[in-house]
């Protein structure tokens, strides 16, 4: 029933409902909201964002939930809010620019992706590279928006020159 609504929503209105939705949720609303949501995020829960009704008149949830297993340093509000705020810039410009965003599918399940637009931040001298995924595969009329660093190693361009 989920591939349904993946594949309903062009990619393009897909990141644009995301980072709207994200904006209001972490970015306009008020600091003490903002935090109480990062703070339910890093204790690992699932937060819900929002309903949106779709053109057939369906419900679908929209929830969120951050992976942060692979931030290098001592996460805080501060630090998320910083790569969160690089995130949806970058999203945003890919947007106004109509550039294709290349999207990682799971192996074991289309409907969980990871967008390939990066955000890398720097906090205390360590680099964070914040992605945007989303899974729309739980059985049930709901996406989750998944936040998540990744290793920032993998993104170091590596001397190719070795020696033979």
């Amino acid at each position: 029933m989920e591939a349904t609504y993946t594949r309903s929503i062009p990619q393009d209105k897909f990141l644009t409902l995301s980072v709207n939705l994200l904006s209001r949720a972490f970015l306009e609303a008020s600091r003490t909201d903002a935090k109480n949501l990062y703070r339910q995020l890093n204790e690992g829960a699932r937060v819900a964002l929002t309903r949106i009704e779709m053109e057939d008149k369906s419900q679908v949830r929209f929830d969120v939930r951050l992976d942060n297993s692979e931030f290098q340093g001592r996460l805080n509000y501060g630090s998320f809010r910083a790569s969160l705020t690089t995130l949806i810039a970058n999203l945003v410009e890919v947007l106004k620019e109509k550039k294709k965003v290349k999207v990682f599918h799971a192996e074991h399940d289309r409907n969980v992706m990871i967008f390939g637009v990066t955000a890398p931040t720097i906090e205390d001298g360590r680099t964070n590279v914040m992605v945007l995924g989303a899974d729309a595969s739980d059985g049930q009329p709901a996406v989750m928006l998944q936040l998540m660093y990744l290793n920032p190693d993998q993104f170091i361009p590596r001397d190719n020159t070795a020696t033979r």
